[in-house]
């Protein structure tokens, strides 16, 4: 079965994309169970962010003479102005995410599939949020699956973390834009130098979709394949 487009029509006519990515993460959870040993477990979490709001009419109210506020048993007391006061757009992440824990490891989270969101690059700002999270993963020693069906916006979030980490010229050419899914793991050498190891895995419109590597432990890899939870959902959403 074919990977839709779910942000153009004639699929995002009828179907939001939101629908098929908060009903994701707890497919691939049903396709991990039979994947990962009895002393792991695998748990979804959907967050949707939403941006910082101001109550206009507590701007309002505030802009009243300073001192002349009064309360029973309050003394009024000027406030100083702040130094500067600017618009902001203060915003949360985006999470369709899984997560993998060692239970013998006193819960240690091992693993993590970030199923990225429009919302996870549509801006700078919001693709540093997004990859400041998986290097902070990174650098606890989780491996970290990146999957990107965003047709729109068109940024890699693959190729901008690669980017950052380029410190030594060793960078592979540009990949190709989403859809695409990657997987990353930091290791040690002999040498003493952290190494990221990377596995891009591109994907098709029309084609179904492949099976990505997924690091329990240093000497544990499972092959996750992607196809079957998807087209669970695209199933249970009747999304031809």
């Amino acid at each position: 079965m074919p990977l839709r487009d779910h942000f153009r029509s004639p699929v995002n006519d009828k179907h939001r994309w939101d629908a098929v990515h908060g009903q994701w993460p707890g497919e691939l959870v049903r396709t991990l169970f039979d994947l990962i040993p009895d002393d792991f477990v695998a748990e979804p979490t959907v967050h949707h962010g939403s941006p910082f709001e101001v109550d206009i009419s507590m701007i309002e109210s505030d802009d009243r003479e300073e001192g002349t506020g009064k309360a029973i048993g309050v003394t009024a007391t000027a406030v100083a102005a702040p130094t500067v006061t600017i618009p902001t757009d203060l915003t949360e992440l985006d999470e369709y995410e899984i997560e993998i824990y060692d239970m013998s490891r006193e819960r240690r989270l091992v693993a993590a599939i970030e199923i990225v969101s429009p919302a996870n690059k549509d801006r700078p700002g919001k693709r540093d949020a997004f990859l400041a999270k998986v290097g902070a993963l990174l650098r606890q020693e989780v491996c970290v699956s990146i999957v990107d069906i965003v047709t729109v916006p068109k940024a890699s979030l693959y190729a901008e973390l690669l980017a950052r980490v380029d410190r030594f010229g060793e960078r592979p050419s540009e990949p190709s834009p989403p859809p695409h899914a990657a997987t990353f793991r930091m290791r040690e050498n002999s040498k003493g130098r952290p190494l990221l190891d990377a596995w891009y895995v591109p994907m098709a419109l029309g084609e179904p979709l492949p099976s990505i590597p997924l690091w329990l432990s240093p000497d544990m890899r499972i092959e996750l394949p992607l196809e079957p939870s998807y087209q669970e959902v695209c199933r249970l959403l009747r999304i031809r």
